[in-house]
This record gives structure tokens, sequence and C-alpha cells, in this order.
């Protein structure tokens, strides 16, 4: 028996197992979970909650976030905006870590898992959400494939708005319900604004490396100045959206408790106004789990 073969193709295994870690980004996958918890939350609230609908949508919430990370590191690569020498984390792609082939199969896999997992929550609730199913993975694709790639111009935070906070979060209510509920569209704003404010750290740090590979991101077009009160303003809709949750839904202080994540949420302006280059990979992560965070926070103030 050949010990040395045997443990070099272990050790090829483990760094393509870590290769396919890394494109799949675990730091943005907040983004996937947040709007389930807080989906869900609702629905236990209004003692509609379902636990498999809830897994199902959890998973398929995941898969999406992966496939569309995998898309990104596949075209970002087409594109010539990711470079090995990057500020940002590094990219399996570009760093030839996964072939563009194999990152093409892995695409197909993770989407094709999702699909087949959401045929699940159609037989739950009906067409409709295959019909939103079937557009959050184009829109996952078209966010950097495709002709007119979102990313490419300036409509990336319009579309992680839209489909992880308000599709996400009220998508999850209503699997659980099927119904729509004026709590679970407000409780979908704080939960958008935070994972957009993702990728507004993401643009805010890439600025000059975006502008000299053609990519118009918001950041791009408008600036750094723009991009830090766009920072700041979404995390201030995030804590003044709780005031509606309040007054018109559940009168009770528990809502006041994503509060709690106030220390964070100023460290991170500090570090938005502080931090440059690849220093803003932490204030990244960070916002990751600040959304999180907040989310697990509203969940528990809605069901206190």
């Amino acid at each position: 028996m050949n010990f040395n073969n045997i443990f070099n193709k272990t050790q090829l295994r483990n760094l393509k197992v870590s290769a396919w870690i890394l494109a799949a980004r675990p730091k943005t996958l907040p983004a996937a979970i947040t709007p389930v918890i807080v989906g869900t939350s609702v629905a236990i609230y209004y003692g509609k909650f379902n636990f498999y609908p809830s897994l199902i949508a959890l998973l398929c919430s995941l898969l999406f976030q992966i496939g569309a990370n995998f898309v990104n590191d596949l075209f970002d690569y087409y594109h010539g905006t990711d470079k090995k020498d990057r500020i940002g984390p590094q990219r399996a792609v570009a760093s030839g870590l996964i072939s563009p082939d194999e990152m093409k199969k892995g695409i197909i896999i993770v989407f094709s898992i999702s699909f087949l997992l959401g045929l699940y929550l159609v037989y739950v609730g009906g067409l409709l959400i295959l019909l939103i199913g079937i557009l959050a993975i184009a829109t996952s694709i078209a966010y950097t494939a495709g002709p007119f790639p979102l990313a490419y111009h300036a409509l990336g935070d319009i579309a992680v708005f839209i489909f992880f906070g308000l599709v996400g979060t009220i998508g999850t209510y209503y699997v659980n319900a099927q119904e729509i509920s004026e709590l679970s569209f407000w409780a979908s704003i704080p939960v958008g604004a935070l994972i957009t404010n993702i990728l507004v750290v993401n643009n805010y740090r890439d600025i000059e490396e975006d502008k000299l590979s053609g990519k118009k991101t918001l950041a791009v077009l408008l600036g750094v100045k723009f991009t830090r009160v766009q920072y700041i303003s979404l995390l201030i809709i995030s804590y003044l959206l709780l005031l509606i949750i309040y007054f018109e839904f559940k009168k009770d202080f528990f809502v006041f408790l994503p509060f709690l994540s106030l220390p964070l949420t100023i460290k991170l302006v500090k570090m938005i106004f502080t931090y440059k280059g690849k220093e803003l990979n932490k204030t990244l992560e960070l916002t990751a789990k600040l959304s999180i965070f907040y989310g697990i926070l509203l969940a528990a103030g809605l069901l206190l």
C-alpha cells in the first residue's frame, strides 16, 4: 500500500473541500438565515407556524445564497473584476482553486437541489411560490451573469433588499400561513436594510477596483460620501421600523430588544468612517453578524 499516494490524495481532497467552502462564502450566509428566522417568528406570533415549510425555506434560502456566491465567483472572474491581488477575500476561481468548468457544475448542482426542495414549498404554498422560486434563481444568476448583470449596473442593492428582505421574510411567513400579513411586511424592511448593508460595505471597499474593471455599483457612481450616508441611513431605518411594529402590532417593550445590538452598530459606523482597504473585510464580517443578531433579537421580541 502506497501511503504517500493516499496522503497526497487526502490532502488534495481536503484542499478542494476548503476551496468550495471558500466559494460558498460562509460569512455572508447570515443574509440567507435572517429573513427565515424573522418570517418564522411572525408565523409563530400568529399561531400559524409549520416546522417543515420553515425548514425547507431555510435550506432553499441558504442554497440560493450559495448559488449566487458561486455565480458571482465565476462571472466576476470572467469580467476581470476578481484578481489574485484583490483587496477583498480570496476568490476560488480567480485564484485557481476551482476551475471555471467545476464552478459551472457546482452552480447547476446547487440550484437544482434548491429547485427540487422548493417543489415541497410549491405543494404547500401553490403556484405563487413556484413563480417566486424561479425569480429568485433567475435573479441570483442575473446578479453577475447574463447580458445585463445587475451588480454591474447599480441594481445590486435593490435586488438584495427585495429578495433577502421582502421576499425572504414575507415568503417564509407565507409558506407557513398561506397568507401575507402586514407584520411580515414591516418586519421584512429592517431585515432587508441590514442585509443590503453587507453589499454596501463590499462595494465601498471595492470602489477603486470596480472603477478599473468597469463595474458600475452605486458606490462607484455616487462616491464615498454617498455610500457612507447610505450605510448609516439603512441602519437608522432598521431601528426606526421598530416603532411601527410597536404601535401597530405588538405594544410590548420586548419589540425593542434589537436595540441591544446598538453597541455593535455604533462600532460599525466608526469603522465605515475610519477603515480602508482590507480593513473593511472585518467591517463586512461584522455587518453580516449584525444582521443575524438583530434578526434573532427581533424574533425574540415578537415571541416574548
